[in-house]
C-alpha cells in the first residue's frame, strides 16, 4: 500500500516573515509621506513646520534602521544564516532606506521649493522631482557623492546627513566586516 501523499507545507508557500515585515515597513513609510503631503496640500501644515516634522521623523527612522540593522546581524549570527541570505536581507533593507530618504527629500522640496538646488519647479513634474530625489538618495547611500543636486536648507542638510550616517553604519560597518563581527559575536568560535 502506498503512503498517502501529503500536500506541500503551507509554510513553504508563505513569504518569509521578515519579507512581509519589510513590505509593511515600506507601506507605512510611503503612507506617512503621502499623509504629510496631503496635509501640506490641504493647507493644514505650512512648509517650514512640515520640514521640521520631516526632520524629526527622519531622526526617528534613522534610529529605527540602526537598531534593525543590528538585529539583522545578531540574528544572522545566532541562527547561522548564510552570508548570501544575510546580504539579501540587507539589500532589501538598503532599498527601504533609500526609498524612505527619497520620500523625505521629496517632501522637503514640495514643502519649501529650493530646499535642494538642481530642481526647477517651473519645468519639473512632481514625478520628475521624486525621481531626482530617489537618484539623490541612492547617490548618498552609495557614497558616490553629490552631483547637481545639493541640500540648501538646514532641514535638507540634516536629512542628508542622517542618510549618510545610516549608510556608513550599514555599508561600512555591517556589510564590509560581517565575518569578523560574526566571529566576535559568537565568542571567537570558528565555524
Amino acid at each position: 500500500m502506498d503512503a498517502p501523499l501529503t500536500p506541500p507545507s503551507t509554510h513553504a508557500r508563505r513569504p518569509p516573515r521578515q519579507l512581509v515585515r519589510q513590505m509593511v515597513e515600506v507601506a507605512v513609510i510611503a503612507g506617512l509621506a503621502a499623509a504629510l503631503h496631503a496635509l501640506r496640500t490641504a493647507g493644514w501644515v505650512d512648509g517650514e513646520p512640515l520640514c521640521w516634522i520631516v526632520v524629526g521623523l527622519a531622526l526617528a527612522k534613522t534610529g529605527y534602521f540602526l537598531v534593525e540593522n543590528l538585529q539583522h546581524i545578531l540574528l544572522a549570527t545566532a541562527h547561522e544564516i548564510a552570508y548570501h541570505r544575510f546580504l539579501g536581507l540587507m539589500g532589501v533593507n538598503m532599498m527601504q532606506i533609500t526609498l524612505s530618504f527619497a520620500l523625505d527629500c521629496w517632501l522637503l522640496e514640495s514643502a519649501v521649493p529650493r530646499s535642494f538646488s538642481g530642481f526647477d519647479p517651473a519645468t519639473m513634474t512632481p514625478a520628475g522631482v521624486f525621481f531626482d530625489c530617489f537618484f539623490y538618495s541612492v547617490l548618498n547611500f552609495s557614497f558616490f557623492g553629490f552631483g547637481e543636486i545639493l541640500p540648501q536648507t538646514i532641514p535638507a542638510k540634516i536629512v542628508t546627513l542622517l542618510e549618510v550616517i545610516l549608510a556608513f553604519f550599514t555599508v561600512i560597518f555591517l556589510l564590509s566586516d560581517f565575518i569578523s563581527l560574526k566571529d566576535s559575536l559568537r565568542g571567537g568560535r570558528s565555524g
